[in-house]
């Protein structure tokens, strides 16, 4: 059984990007991963392209989307990368996947020289690799939701 991971960042413009990139080529199609935003802008932020291909990542097709896109998507967990996102109300078509919070720090918001702002995005890039890491090295697809819930939810910290 395939896995589908939902990103969820209010904006959609960076963390959720982030993460479903890295967690797309990570899983090499164990996990199918998308993100998404409650109010979505339509550009997915430049620094969040650049670093990623800088790290080695695919960037194509990557694009600001709203939730609503996914009425089908058949999402097994839904993981809000921002505090914002973890607060809004879902729409009730998503319903009973796993949700849980893997709350990130902005990159797009640290202000600063270059160097600090490559810092911040590899900061968060390298959370994200963590997580979606230790998650591959589980047997996924012989997991239970309860389980599974409970192995997304001690990544959160």
């Amino acid at each position: 059984m395939i896995l589908r991971f939902l990103f969820i960042c209010t904006h959609n413009r960076c963390r959720s990007i982030l993460a479903e990139a890295i967690t797309q080529q990570l899983a090499g199609g164990r996990i199918i991963a998308a993100s998404a935003g409650s109010q979505p802008v339509n550009d997915v932020h430049p620094l969040s392209l650049r670093f990623l291909e800088e790290r080695g990542y695919s960037t194509e097709g990557l694009c600001s989307k709203s939730w609503h896109k996914f009425t089908d998507f058949k999402a097994n967990a839904i993981i809000t990368l921002c505090d914002q996102a973890a607060i809004e109300t879902c729409p009730i078509w998503f319903g009973e996947e796993i949700r849980s919070h893997w709350g990130l720090i902005d990159p797009s918001s640290v202000i600063g020289d270059e160097d600090q702002m490559r810092n911040a995005f590899y900061n968060a890039i390298d959370t994200i690799e963590h997580r979606v890491n230790s998650l591959l090295k589980l047997d996924l697809e012989q997991l239970s939701n309860v389980e599974l819930a409970k192995q997304i939810q001690a990544l959160a910290s």
